[in-house]
């Protein structure tokens, strides 16, 4: 394709969202975002002196919203379609695991897997792997932030995209080899793209993958892109070609500031998949151009999906381009400001009313300063009417009711009313915890569409490490603990990966509701100190970990004093035990144990003599009883 191919298929995405809505994509995702940041009375001609109050529903709600679905930590959970995965593997993977983590750094250990085709116990190995990998990735490249920016983005325009791509002047850290001479870079990288700047071919269609191109659209610099262009082998005319231009559909208001840049020049990156004659394989392939110049001809992405995660606020039918809320909370948010600003000028009216001056009669500047002498000229009906007070109209009692109705109303109705965001007396704390989470159901429609665009997300991920990463150690953290698994990206590559997204607690329980929490089940020795501290809300208690390694050392040496002052113990019982046995063999024999050496005969006609007789018997023989 020329250059001007893409660029009148880019037009063509242009025309379409300048279609959409009565003011278009551009203008109204410029609008909304002004109205989130708090940019209201925006080209409003209202004079300078008058106070343009600004009561900003449209970012609590929206910020309300969006911490709901972010509110809980989510991971991903990989598994391979035709594999099995049972509990006895998921005990032998733990082992291999600690057995790993035990042993020295693996930079070249592919040759524990020997098999010329994987088989089950490898697969389940290699999928707990990548689950442990996609949390090291994430914080890599910052998931956490890029997650609420799609979502603030989707908010206020109606769509946010996360694009991945392969950066391949990231370094690694990894060698290929044990002498450490053949460095690997190369690595996955993300950044969030504006919706402003991304068309589809198909915008009917409501599906990545499904469309027959994707076209990005960026402002980069001359310079910048001359040098890309010459390291990609171009010509001198296609470097002599790339000139500044003039900014022309870019997302924000801000964009529009400086239209004469002349340092930078819209660049676009046309992706699509290339099918072969057979039309059962294709592959993903791109290019970049600017006007009159080819910065790139088409390359191979070597990947086998578009890497673009789309996030929809509200999808609307025959779109791709997700609608928002906000849109339509802009009326009821100016005539908020409206009002509220009459409310203010009005009592700002009756506390400092207007002064009516006649020049004729008062020859002097009035300074309204208290105990200030008017010096008059004229008769006394004009001192009379000279200088006085404009009597302000009536101002209704009902008018800030209206207003404090129509802002809850406005809140109400878009889900964020006073219990949802905490504004409430803590009289019943779990009767407000209740209401909470019952004015947090209707998001669970947003929580659920946000999942899947993080298991679009690990998809992708999940593409670029069997497709581009070859044979290199995937870094894993355990704890405090960093060690490193060996991964042959080519040998999984056929596998039919499937993603689950595991959800966590909801972070949005307050402080005061956890430690409450934790003190009962502490009271009720269910959870040790300990483990009451470990689940503390972060930043309670200063140097926590210092402390709990403290505790940890009094319960050892406590452990360890009760352990020899039971040593000391036993010894004194034995020493006890073994003293009254030596009295006991010591002691002169009992009368039952003389009487037990007699003769039977003897011992019969003992038996047969009375007791007082037995007595004395015993007395003569010198055997006390």
């Amino acid at each position: 394709m020329l250059p001007k191919d893409v660029f009148n298929e880019y037009e063509k995405g242009v025309n379409y969202k300048a279609s959409l809505g009565s003011r278009g994509m551009f203008e109204q995702d410029k609008i909304n975002e002004r109205f989130y940041a708090g940019d209201q009375w925006h080209g409003a001609k209202c004079g300078s002196d008058r106070p343009l109050v600004r009561h900003n529903v449209i970012r609590r709600i929206g910020d309300y919203k969006i911490a709901v679905v972010t509110a809980s930590p989510v991971t991903a959970h990989y598994s391979a379609a035709g594999f099995p995965y049972t509990a006895d593997m998921a005990k032998e993977n733990d082992r291999r695991r600690q057995d790993m983590m035990a042993g020295p750094a693996l930079t070249d250990g592919m040759d524990m897997f020997q098999g010329a085709v994987p088989d089950a116990a490898e697969i389940s190995l290699v999928m707990d792997a990548l689950n442990d990998y996609f949390r090291v990735t994430a914080e890599r490249v910052k998931f956490d932030d890029l997650k609420h920016d799609a979502l603030k983005s989707a908010y206020l325009t109606g769509t946010g995209i996360l694009y991945t791509y392969w950066d391949p002047d990231i370094k690694t850290g990894l060698y290929a080899d044990e002498g450490r001479t053949a460095p690997i870079d190369g690595d996955i990288a993300c950044e969030l793209l504006d919706v402003e700047n991304v068309y589809f071919g198909d915008p009917a269609r409501d599906d990545v993958e499904s469309q027959p191109y994707i076209i990005l659209a960026q402002r980069r610099s001359v310079e910048e892109l001359r040098r890309e262009a010459k390291r990609n082998g171009r010509p001198k005319e296609d470097i002599d070609a790339i000139k500044p231009d003039q900014i022309e559909y870019m997302a924000g208001d801000r964009a529009d500031v400086n239209q004469s840049d002349d340092r930078n020049c819209t660049v676009l990156t046309r992706l699509w998949k290339e099918w072969d004659k057979e039309g059962k394989s294709y592959k993903v392939m791109a290019m970049r151009v600017v006007r009159g110049a080819v910065i790139r001809k088409p390359w191979d992405l070597q990947i086998r999906r578009y890497p673009l995660a789309k996030f929809s606020w509200d999808k609307r039918k025959g779109s791709i381009y997700g609608d928002t809320e906000l849109t339509y909370l802009i009326p009821n948010q100016i005539a908020i400001n409206r009002m509220v600003t009459a409310s203010v000028w009005a009592v700002m009216v009756m506390g400092m009313p207007l002064m009516v001056v006649n020049n004729e009669v008062v020859p002097q500047p009035i300074t309204n300063d208290p105990g200030q002498i008017i010096r008059v000229n004229g008769t006394a009906e004009d001192v009379a009417s000279a200088v006085r007070y404009v009597t302000p109209p009536s101002f209704s009692p009902n008018y800030d009711n209206s207003v404090n109705s129509l802002i809850s109303n406005t809140m109400t109705q878009a889900g964020a009313n006073d219990a949802a965001l905490g504004d409430m007396n803590p009289d019943n704390t779990s009767a407000i915890i209740a209401l909470r989470e019952a004015a947090s159901v209707p998001m669970q429609t947003y929580q659920n569409a946000f999942y899947s665009f993080i298991e679009d997300v690990a998809r992708i991920w999940a593409e670029f490490w069997m497709c581009l990463y070859g044979k290199r150690s995937l870094k894993m953290e355990s704890g405090d603990q960093t060690w490193y698994f060996p991964f042959d990206g080519g040998r999984y590559r056929d596998l039919v990966l499937s993603v689950r997204v595991d959800v966590g607690a909801s972070t949005l329980w307050s402080e005061s509701q956890s430690i409450q929490t934790l003190d009962n089940l502490l009271a009720a020795q269910i959870i040790t100190p300990e483990q009451y501290l470990e689940r503390l809300p972060k930043g309670i208690i200063p140097d926590l970990n210092g402390l709990i390694k403290d505790m940890q050392k009094a319960r050892e040496m406590a452990e360890q004093q009760a352990a020899m002052q039971a040593a000391e113990a036993q010894a004194v019982a034995e020493a006890q035990a073994a003293g009254q046995q030596a009295a006991a063999q010591a002691a002169p024999a009992g009368p039952g144990a003389l009487l037990a050496q007699l003769p039977p005969e003897l011992q019969a006609q003992f038996a047969s003599l009375t007791p007082e007789q037995q007595q004395a018997v015993l007395q003569k023989a010198g055997i006390s009883i």
